[in-house]
């Protein structure tokens, strides 16, 4: 879709309602599934975060920008993500942490961010953090610069092919709770999406396809 296009719309998906746990649970392992009630993690006190759900303008067409991350000790070494981070002191708000963490991990000015929306909380259980995701806009061609200490590479995610239900799939994996287990995903650029991410894509799809009349 052209980015100009797709600007006519951001009324529209300000105002869209927000499909949270029914969004989620269609990209959620099954071992995931009970996590998805605040009432099922509020106990464990988990610490905060925020990402940044990136579009922008390549060649004229909307793109959603991805990270992969570098391998590191840790339960997300590896895992395709968006830029973000836990909450730090200086940060006056939870968009405040995901325009900081995007700027310091893909090199990306946050006054060239305008915030669209909030979106639902998820919890991420290895980690014990429950991530905010915004939606994000930047209206010029972006130039990454990846903090090589954290992220591998940016994956620029055209939005044709993000609203395609051909992107999404069922893979076979290990994780940190659970061994060989069938879980969806979404394939960008032949890299498999699963997990808080892909339930975040999940919301973020469902959502743009209601305000773009794609149902």
């Amino acid at each position: 879709m052209l980015f100009q296009d797709f600007l006519k719309y951001i009324p529209k998906i300000e105002k869209e309602k927000l499909l949270a746990e029914d969004a989620h649970a269609k990209m959620a392992p099954l071992e995931r599934i009970s996590f998805l009630k605040q009432e099922h993690y509020s106990d464990k006190n988990p610490k905060q975060a925020a990402v940044l759900m990136l579009f922008y303008p390549k060649m004229g067409q909307t793109n959603l920008a991805l990270i992969v991350r570098n391998s590191y000790p840790g339960v997300h070494s590896s895992q395709i993500g968006f830029p973000g981070g836990k909450v730090e002191k200086e940060d006056k708000d939870l968009a405040a942490t995901a325009l900081r963490e995007t700027e310091e991990e893909v090199g990306v000015a946050r006054q060239k961010v305008t915030i669209v929306k909030p979106f639902s909380t998820i919890y991420i259980p290895p980690s014990n953090f429950l991530v905010a995701p915004f939606m994000g806009i930047s209206q010029e061609e972006l130039q990454f610069i990846p903090d090589l200490d954290e992220v591998k590479r940016v994956l620029e995610f055209p939005l044709q092919l993000f609203l395609d239900d051909n992107t999404i799939t069922k893979v076979k994996m290990t994780t940190s709770y659970a061994t060989d287990i069938e879980v969806p995903a979404f394939m960008v650029d032949k890299y498999v999406v699963w997990g808080a991410t892909a339930m975040m894509m999940s919301e973020l799809k469902e959502t743009l396809k209601n305000a773009l009349n794609l149902k």
